[in-house]
């Protein structure tokens, strides 16, 4: 058959042959359409600076940049580093000393070009290097075995001295390292210019990466204990003693940001921990508070001292702890798999030889008090190198990572403050003692610091009024204020209520007197206790879970129904062993609102804010915002809005595998936004991300913590549903904006539409940030800067919209402001009304008498997230699981949930 001509061009072609036909069990697959990605949202970018409040002149630890080669290009390499038979080098802190050597040996082939190496695999030079490839051989001498995963000695068998030397017939502590350097990529100092014009890309974030690599070698090249771009000199003048073996360690930040004013220089007082270096005897005393050291507990002994590096005397050869030995210094054979054998003369039978008389008999070395306690093992567990415990020192800067006890950290708070004056002259110090303008690759660049803080202009906004009983306003003063012939504004009825009391050393019958005295004058209506339980003395030794259910023991038969509230007294500090226990068994079980106490001094402030407490979590409120009272909130008090707080806490340093704690507080009772209730969950272990705010299960079923929130909201306010949502989020750096924008956002909007489709609320997503090294000064006072201080001029974003705000009074120490970033604004605030509202939220936190330093809801999260982890003693596993974060053979280890608070407490604001 013809084909047909369908064009009518004549041009004819035979018809395609006909598709096989299909059998008939088989059914066609359809074609999907390719799902269209949506654009990822990212930051907004500023709509413009506020205008209200009185103007303040004001200095920055800032300093000003100058760069003028710009049009120079920076080249990246990367390194590899290999011993001589192949193997990669995966012990930290070799590396700078085997470029350094590179340097040395190879300057003529490497044009003597300037390095500027990160200490692992990056380095860079300004211009290019004579080739793309090249493969270098050094030998290191004294490569000690602290840098080299404990294991300096070829045989692993004895202590470093001359015997041992003359024994191995080669050098000792010489290694041989391969360096391979291979071209990467080249970065344009041009993309500095472009940041500063609010052009981030890359390349940007690359050019200043190499900046701060600059600052940090320089640091290194100067003996200093690097963290980030922190950096510690080995001074004792910097050290202050915490107990425990830990001190804190002051040093200085130092980075490259982009700002609206420029290229600055960003300089800060910082603070570590570190280990009390000295004798290891003396560190392990103190640590364990012990007399002496026939008082060690050694398996703490051993976990401390785990990876910790020491000195070895009199060889001075410095190792890596990876042990302590089975048996005392007189027993332990010296070496203990090996049986190292100490050759007799003659034909007589080889000796195996303790550690003890090893040292002593053939070293010559007189041991006064090692004979009887473990030996440290700096060599592998197979192959154990076995030193006796006085013969060694720990090295100064080795950084203390576990959690710090309630003790040290308030003497770590108490001992690093520092006046506003004091911390500019010590910063002033700093940069002239840095000395960077000696910095070749810095010169090199063309860059050029000032000495000078930079100028900022701030404001100064005006406290909001509140309102309390009566009707009365109530005016704060240099951001405090007080509840003196005041009554609160909704006062909650205490009843049915009880004490239970923990504590040997409070007088119960005084503290119930004062506090319905104290209620009365707050206009609080209050019932006598229905019973007071005091413990029975001989369980205070019981284990804190045993005490708890002792008391509620006591406590039922004297009570006929569930009390409404229970005033705990605790037995010393509120952070003891018995207020995890006791807030789960209150909350989670029986439903039951509690407040612990602990008091030290009985007065009328101590009890009026414990009263503060107690009356916001029974549902009541201590003062309002006169704007919230009217109501006349811009943008929020005319169309349903809800305000949340969000944050996530992990696990303290050096407990990587406790599950991290997302916390989410929602406010209700629109158009108030002085009322919340929390959401909590786990999640896996250092996850910043929220994963549990839309949690699907069936169809018709989500399990998240943003459909709790927002039935909630429903419900509490006359059946509105918020077409406004305002978020803060706590505790993200910038390189987690795009995912709050792209995956947290995202999850609120499923549960948005899981709950109706047609459903388009409008949000406001704005981060807080208290983590960061910015700092204002009053240029002519010793003050810090006054409470309501706005800064969103020079040391902002240059592109982006953000700004600074000291909310609180800063009484001790220099005010840390915090750093709000606004991403995304669909709701259309001016400058002002956004600025004047998140200074507002600083003053509806039920708990204090004062601003805070974050809004209200942002503090929420963290209590209700601190509360809920004291519920779960979580036990740390990092020393027995395959990996950190958690992981085993068969992966991720589940995330253990929290409890479930009843429905009565669930909305409450428990935490408060």
């Amino acid at each position: 058959m013809d084909s047909v001509d369908p064009d009518g061009s004549g041009l004819q072609e035979a018809l395609p042959p006909p598709p096989p036909v299909l059998p008939p069990d088989v059914v066609p697959v359809k074609l999907e359409e390719p799902v269209k990605k949506k654009p990822a949202r990212l930051p907004m970018a500023r709509r413009g600076t506020g205008t209200k409040g009185q103007k303040i002149p004001l200095l920055t630890n800032h300093f000003k940049v100058n760069v003028t080669n710009m049009e120079g290009q920076f080249y990246h390499y990367s390194v590899a580093l290999l011993y001589e038979d192949g193997r990669p080098v995966e012990a930290k802190g070799v590396g700078r000393k085997v470029l350094d050597k590179v340097q040395q040996t190879y300057s003529s082939e490497l044009s003597g070009k300037e390095f500027a190496y990160d200490g692992e695999k990056s380095l860079f030079t300004i211009g290019q290097l004579p080739l793309n490839k090249h493969e270098f051989t050094v030998v290191l001498e004294e490569v000690t075995s602290a840098r080299n995963n404990g294991n300096a000695s070829p045989d692993a068998q004895g202590s470093p001295n001359d015997t041992d030397r003359k024994r191995m017939r080669r050098p000792y502590n010489s290694k041989t390292f391969i360096v391979q350097i291979n071209f990467a990529a080249k970065i344009p100092m041009q993309a500095i210019a472009s940041a500063l014009k609010g052009v981030e890309t890359e390349s940007s974030q690359e050019a200043l990466r190499v900046l701060d690599i600059i600052l940090r070698q320089h640091a290194a090249k100067q003996g200093c204990l690097l963290v980030r771009q922190s950096f510690f000199h080995n001074d004792p003048k910097n050290f202050v003693d915490l107990g425990g073996g830990v001190l804190g360690c002051r040093g200085f930040h130092s980075s490259f940001r982009t700002t609206q004013g420029g290229l600055s220089l960003n300089i800060d007082v910082s603070t570590t921990m570190i280990i009390q270096p000295g004798p290891v005897v003396d560190f392990l005393i103190k640590n364990q508070n012990a007399r002496d050291p026939f008082s060690l507990d050694w398996v703490k002994a051993k976990r401390v001292l785990k990876n910790l590096r020491i000195k070895v005397s009199p060889t001075n050869q410095e190792y890596k702890i990876t042990g302590l030995s089975e048996r005392n210094c007189k027993d332990q054979l010296y070496a203990l798999h090996c049986r190292f054998q100490l050759k007799q003369k003659g034909d007589a039978e080889p000796l195996e030889i303790t550690v003890y008389d090893y040292f002593v008999n053939h070293r010559n070395i007189e041991l006064r008090y090692s004979g009887d306690l473990p030996c440290i093992n700096v060599g592998k567990p197979k192959r154990p190198t076995y030193i006796p415990l006085e013969l060694c020192t720990l090295v100064s800067l080795q950084r203390y990572t576990k959690a710090l006890t309630n003790l040290q950290r308030a003497s770590l708070v108490e001992k690093s403050r520092q006046k506003p004056q004091e911390r500019m002259g010590v910063l002033s110090h700093s940069l002239k003692t840095s000395r960077y303008d000696e910095e070749p690759l810095l010169r090199s660049c063309g860059l050029s610091i000032s000495n000078s803080f930079t100028q900022v202009d701030g404001r100064v906004l005006q406290a909001p009024k509140l309102k309390v009983g009566n009707g009365d306003d109530l005016f704060a003063r240099n951001g405090r204020w007080n509840f003196n012939n005041k009554k609160l504004v909704q006062p909650s009825k205490i009843e049915r209520w009880a004490v239970v009391n923990f504590s040997a050393r409070c007088d119960v019958r005084r503290l119930v007197n004062d506090l319905l005295r104290c209620a009365e004058a707050k206009g609080i209506p209050i019932e006598d206790p229905l019973a007071v339980i005091e413990e029975n003395r001989q369980m205070s030794r019981a284990p804190a879970i045993v005490r708890v259910e002792k008391m509620f023991e006591e406590l039922q038969p004297k009570l006929r129904d569930a009390p409404k509230f229970l005033l705990c007294v605790l037995p010393e500090r509120k952070n003891c062993d018995v207020y995890g226990p006791w807030k789960r068994k209150n909350l989670a079980e029986f439903g039951i609102v509690t407040q612990c106490m602990a008091p030290q001094k009985l007065n009328d402030q101590y009890l009026t804010n414990l009263l503060l407490k107690i009356n916001a979590k029974l549902g009541g409120l201590n003062s309002l915002l006169s704007i919230e009272h009217s109501p006349s909130i811009p943008m929020v008090s005319k169309v349903p809005t809800m305000i949340l707080g969000m944050d996530v806490s992990h696990g303290s340093p050096g407990q990587s595998d406790i599950p991290s704690i997302a916390a989410v507080v929602s406010s209700r009772h629109w158009p108030l936004i002085s009322r919340y209730r929390a959401s909590v969950r786990t999640q896996s272990p250092r996850v910043e991300m929220i994963d549990s705010l839309y949690k699907r299960v069936s169809d018709t079923k989500d399990d998240g913590i943003m459909r709790e929130a927002l039935l909630d909201f429903y419900v509490s306010s006359g059946k509105r549903k918020p077409d406004q949502i305002i978020i803060f989020r706590d505790g993200v750096s910038e390189s987690q904006f795009n995912q709050v924008l792209n995956i947290e956002l995202d999850q609120i909007i499923e549960a948005c539409k899981f709950l109706d489709e047609k459903w388009n609320p409008k949000f406001v997503v704005i981060v807080a940030q208290k983590n960061h090294h910015t700092k204002f000064f009053q240029p002519n006072g010793p003050e810090n800067v006054p409470p309501g201080t706005i800064i969103d001029n020079k040391v902002g974003h240059p592109k982006n919209y953000d700004f600074y705000l000291c909310a609180h009074a800063g009484m001790i120490g220099t005010t840390r402001p915090t750093h709000y970033h606004v991403l995304l604004d669909q709701v259309g605030f001016q400058a002002d009304d956004l600025q004047e509202l998140v200074h507002s939220l600083s003053y509806v936190y039920q708990r204090s008498t004062t601003a805070i330093s974050v809004v209200a809801p942002v503090c929420y999260a963290h209590l209700a997230a601190t509360q809920m982890s004291s519920f779960m003693k979580f036990e740390d596993t990092s020393e027995t699981s395959s990996s950190r974060g958690g992981m085993t053979a068969a992966g991720p280890a589940p995330v253990p949930a929290l409890p479930t608070l009843t429905p009565n407490v669930a909305n409450s604001m428990f935490f408060c």
